[in-house]
């Protein structure tokens, strides 16, 4: 892990000499541009995740009703749903193993964040739309409550998106409302940096996740 985080803080310092380059020396810029950085190189397993969600979601009804039908024999209605999975071919954890993949590269990045050795020569470089990003701001109300109020709303916006069935499956409902106030949270009991970070992970994810569903539905429609 601490090749990667030597990597990332390598990155990210190439980065914040780029922006410097053209007139923005500023490590805010440099933390958005390697944000979208990385989620532009993992998209190919965030389309993976969500396609493979998307089979799911769309086989629930026959799942259900292969439930109800073997209700009392669990084991064949397992036995149905594998088969009903193979014939559509949906790998039941092809969600899950782009998220595995992901978690080393997202928390080698917050180690980056949390511990990055920010130019002391230039001490207005870590300063970033009114925010010092290496500065924990609490629960303070001031202007800089802003950043945890965004990482709460682009949370919210973008667990729905992932999630079809948010607003009626209960265990998805409960992690709708929960996730945003978690990051919230976590937004004001960490540098503002990393709250950053999370605020432009979430946007970018908003897009691709708009982009991914777009063409998710259009595919549905040419198979009908």
């Amino acid at each position: 892990m601490s090749t990667i985080v030597e990597g990332m803080t390598y990155l990210l310092n190439i980065l914040y000499s780029m922006s410097a380059a053209i007139g923005l020396p500023y490590y805010g810029v440099a933390i958005i541009l390697l944000t979208m950085l990385i989620k532009t190189l993992i998209f190919p397993l965030t389309y993976k995740q969500m396609a493979s969600m998307r089979k799911t979601v769309d086989l629930q009804p026959k799942i259900k009703a292969l439930q109800e039908k073997h209700k009392n024999n669990k084991e064949k209605a397992n036995a149905a749903v594998m088969e009903l999975y193979k014939e559509h071919q949906v790998n039941p954890l092809g969600g899950c193993l782009p998220i595995i993949i992901q978690l080393p590269i997202f928390w080698a990045l917050y180690s980056t964040l949390l511990h990055f050795p920010y130019d002391p020569t230039n001490p207005s470089a870590h300063l970033f739309l009114g925010f010092d990003l290496t500065v924990v701001y609490g629960f303070a109300l001031s202007y800089h409550i802003i950043l945890p109020i965004f990482a709460a709303a682009t949370t919210y916006l973008q667990t729905k998106l992932t999630s079809p069935n948010a607003t009626t499956d209960p265990t998805q409902k409960t992690m709708l409302y929960i996730m945003p106030v978690f990051f919230a949270y976590i937004s004001v009991t960490v540098p503002a940096g990393l709250a950053l970070y999370w605020v432009t992970m979430n946007v970018v994810s908003i897009f691709q996740q708009l982009y991914i569903n777009n063409r998710l539905a259009n595919k549905t429609k040419k198979a009908i």
